[in-house]
């Protein structure tokens, strides 16, 4: 049951005291009596992962801090913990990756928005009154309250969403709990899946197939004598074809045609690995088949 907690808000909002509050509340829980569950850690991944106020100036500086997290909490999360990430998350696109990574390993997801509510000026008060020498610059922190993109319910990477205000005591404990031990774990998204690759003869394979069936369909016609119909078509001892031809003589240069068609359709699922679930089969037999079809279905009448 490895889960993942996401805590985004402004800077210097409290998100640290709410991630400390979080993980008393799931080692509580773990370590109850009533507990049956898998033995599990609880992990707070936060900026003091060699992240300096500093990198949040520009985006050049930014993006490998950010890779920096990411990094750490696909690291955890393959690791039988509760991943509770007390980072700004203060960009939707990061957010949503994170997501996606944890899909990917499908983990469970609860993502625990805490925000000053409306009140900026307060979060400028506690970073000027920070004693943990990890004080923002008055101009890093009014660029980072004007970009921060809020969390919403209505978007499934911010969801479930649990709203903390600074007035709150406490955390919606019993709310994370049902959502990290409850909540529905989501298949990841194709683009996030590995791709799977073709096997390293693959395209010696197309090629050499395709063409063993545009000469024995050549060489079919001209002993048979027939026009159109059902042909078998024997390519090797161990491989026949059939295929409907139509009611006259194909002629090598259509054959040959429709092969280099075919062929650069199939060329980039070999090069670039294939969205087809499952594995693809890519045997003589397969291609020689696929083939088949694909004439049949572009031979003119």
């Amino acid at each position: 049951m490895t889960a993942l907690i996401t805590i985004s808000g402004y800077p210097s909002s409290g998100k640290s005291q709410r991630a400390a509050q979080i993980k008393r509340h799931i080692e509580a829980r773990l370590e109850d009596p009533s507990y049956v569950g898998p033995s599990l850690s609880v992990a707070v991944l936060d900026d003091t992962l060699n992240i300096d106020r500093s990198s949040y100036n520009d985006s050049r500086s930014e993006k490998p801090a950010r890779g920096t997290l990411f990094t750490a909490v696909q690291r955890n999360l393959a690791q039988n913990k509760v991943v509770i990430v007390d980072s700004l998350d203060y960009i939707k696109g990061f957010r949503y990756q994170i997501y996606c990574a944890a899909r990917e390993l499908k983990v469970r997801v609860c993502t625990a928005w805490v925000y000053v509510l409306a009140m900026p000026d307060l979060c400028k008060q506690w970073n000027s009154e920070r004693t943990d020498g990890e004080v923002y610059a008055p101009e890093t922190l009014a660029n980072l309250l004007q970009r921060y993109e809020e969390p919403s319910s209505m978007v499934r990477w911010d969801s479930s969403l649990s709203t903390v205000s600074w007035t709150d005591e406490d955390v919606p404990a019993d709310d994370i709990w049902r959502a990290i031990t409850e909540g529905i774990m989501k298949p990841p998204n194709t683009g996030t899946q590995a791709v799977a690759k073709a096997p390293t003869d693959a395209l010696r394979t197309l090629e050499h197939t395709t063409a063993s069936v545009v000469s024995a369909l050549v060489s079919e016609q001209v002993n048979s004598g027939s026009l159109g119909g059902i042909t078998p078509v024997t390519l090797s001892s161990t491989l026949q074809v059939r295929i409907t031809l139509p009611p006259r003589n194909v002629t090598l240069s259509e054959l040959q045609r429709l092969k280099r068609q075919f062929v650069t359709l199939h060329k980039k699922a070999i090069t670039l690995g294939t969205t087809e679930k499952g594995a693809v089969d890519w045997s003589e037999q397969s291609v020689a088949d696929k083939f088949v079809v694909y004439l049949e279905e572009n031979m003119k009448p």
